[in-house]
């Protein structure tokens, strides 16, 4: 059974648990502290310390580097997924660095916000740390004052996807491609503390967030 090492509120990992819950394979979920990352160097022999991570049978899958997409293509070519058609594979590897980088450089800090609603108390401290020693101190707290503007941002970045839902299902043509999960994983992280909503102009993005949340293969083959 294939083992997906994360923490839940991650965009990278959401998208990895999206495309498993895809496949309709039966896999298990291992939560780690987002401070402990003790495991995921054991099991990658002391190689990598990021997540997500995936163990399946003796074999451990993880990132090369920022833009890799290993283990989404480890999945797609184990379980037949549809998700890297060669004839997308230029426009799916300019826009994913979009939705990595851009879209989810502002979501990310408006979960983050809210960090002490679902990080554990027992790993507050080193939460805290890490984000001030990457981001300067008093991080956590000039973003919630930016709020109203990040909200923003994140509305303005989010225009060209509701543009490519205008005409099809799904952001590239009728079928669920990476970026589809790309996009939906980061939008789950901006989404994860429960305070933020899907802007309200963007009524297809709304609609194909609902859909991508319960989509499963069978359903659409």
């Amino acid at each position: 059974m294939i083992e997906l090492i994360q923490f839940p509120w991650s965009p990278f990992c959401i998208v990895i648990r999206r495309i498993l819950e895809f496949s309709g394979i039966r896999f298990k979920i291992v939560n780690i502290p987002n401070g402990d990352r003790s495991l995921v160097w054991r099991l990658s022999k002391q190689r990598y310390y990021g997540v997500p991570i995936i163990k399946d049978g003796r074999s451990v899958i993880f990132e090369m580097d920022e833009n890799s997409q290993v283990i989404a293509k480890y999945l797609d070519s184990k379980l037949k997924l549809g998700l890297f058609p060669w004839e997308l594979e230029g426009q799916q590897s300019i826009l994913w660095r979009y939705v990595e980088n851009e879209v989810e450089g502002i979501g990310f800090k408006l979960n983050d916000i809210y960090w002490k609603e679902f990080v554990p108390a027992s790993d507050q401290l080193r939460f805290l740390r890490h984000k001030e020693r990457k981001f300067g101190r008093g991080c956590l707290d000039q973003w919630r004052r930016q709020q109203k503007e990040l909200l923003k941002q994140l509305a303005q970045l989010l225009v060209p996807f509701e543009e490519m839902l205008l005409y099809r299902p799904f952001l590239l043509d009728h079928w669920p491609h990476f970026l589809d999960f790309d996009l939906y994983g980061i939008l789950g992280n901006f989404l994860y503390s429960g305070h933020h909503r899907l802007p309200a102009a963007h009524t297809r993005i709304k609609d194909w967030y609902r859909r991508m949340t319960h989509l499963q293969i069978r359903s659409i083959q």
